[in-house]
């Protein structure tokens, strides 16, 4: 294994990469090579250094927008017929225009869409979209004949009202096991998702403040060449918003203003620690 320093080194020597990181110092760099490749691991993988609680409170659970509407979505799909689907297997554009009422979702409006869409398809209303492909990835939802379902784990889940489990398997299911890469319009594949415990980790450990996403790209995720490569768009930023900090923002585990044109890091220990 390269250590820290020498792979730092390393890709300081890539075209770009000393522009790009300019005065910056990667909260990663504290950590060693055995740390680095324990990061890497899953959550569910051991040895690891990661673990996610589902002990979170009523409150915190509030604050999430994925599991708020996905409570809506699971109780949908709970019922006797479910919830109709195309032959692609999307949900129906009926479906769509009522969740799309009953959907709260930060930003979001229903007139916006409807002034670029006449129709809306599930795809067209990201949030639905990767939601249920999340929920589907989770085992919480299934398709039969022709609908969606909820699963015997997800309606209990649902009926015992555990929704900490339900805030822990999606995120899990979301972060490592989905291919984030149609965020952020294609940039750099899927980058840095494969890095997704380290760039936790330097989060919690180096974003107590407001920060820029710019910033945090360069504080928090190991770059490649593609990243670093000069060019007119800063695509490494663009990519590290759309995977990492706006389905973190989805989770509640981050704040964003909108204002500063800042975002804050605030994930809680209890849900994301490394050792």
């Amino acid at each position: 294994m390269v250590p820290t320093t020498k792979l730092l080194q390393s890709l300081l020597d890539l075209p770009g990469a000393a522009e790009w990181f300019g005065v910056v110092e990667p909260a990663w760099l504290s950590l060693d090579p055995r740390s680095l490749e324990a990061l890497r691991a899953e959550p569910s993988k051991r040895p690891g250094a990661l673990r996610i609680s589902p002990d979170v409170t009523e409150a915190d659970v509030e604050m999430s927008p994925v599991v708020r509407n996905a409570i809506i979505l699971l109780k949908g799909a709970s019922n006797d017929d479910g919830l109709k689907l195309t032959a692609t297997g999307n949900l129906a554009r009926v479906v769509v225009d009522d969740m799309r009422d009953r959907f709260e979702w930060p930003g979001y409006e229903k007139a916006s869409t409807l002034a670029l869409y006449k129709v809306v398809n599930e795809p067209d209303f990201t949030t639905l979209h990767f939601i249920r492909v999340t929920m589907a990835h989770a085992g919480s939802l299934r398709r039969r004949k022709g609908a969606l379902t909820t699963t015997p784990a997800a309606r209990e889940l649902l009926s015992q009202q555990r929704f900490g489990p339900l805030q822990a398997i999606l995120f899990h299911t979301a972060l490592w096991r989905l291919d984030l890469s149609y965020f952020g319009r294609g940039l750099l594949g899927s980058w840095p998702q494969g890095d997704i415990g380290i760039v936790l980790w330097s989060l919690t450990a180096a974003a107590w403040d407001w920060q820029t996403p710019e910033r945090l790209s360069r504080l928090c995720a190991v770059p490649t060449a593609e990243v670093v490569k000069p060019g007119i768009r800063d695509r490494g930023s663009l990519a590290f918003e759309a995977r990492v900090l706006q389905p973190l923002f989805w989770f509640g585990l981050l704040e964003r203003s909108a204002e500063k044109s800042q975002t804050h890091e605030r994930i809680s220990r209890r849900c994301s620690t490394a050792s």
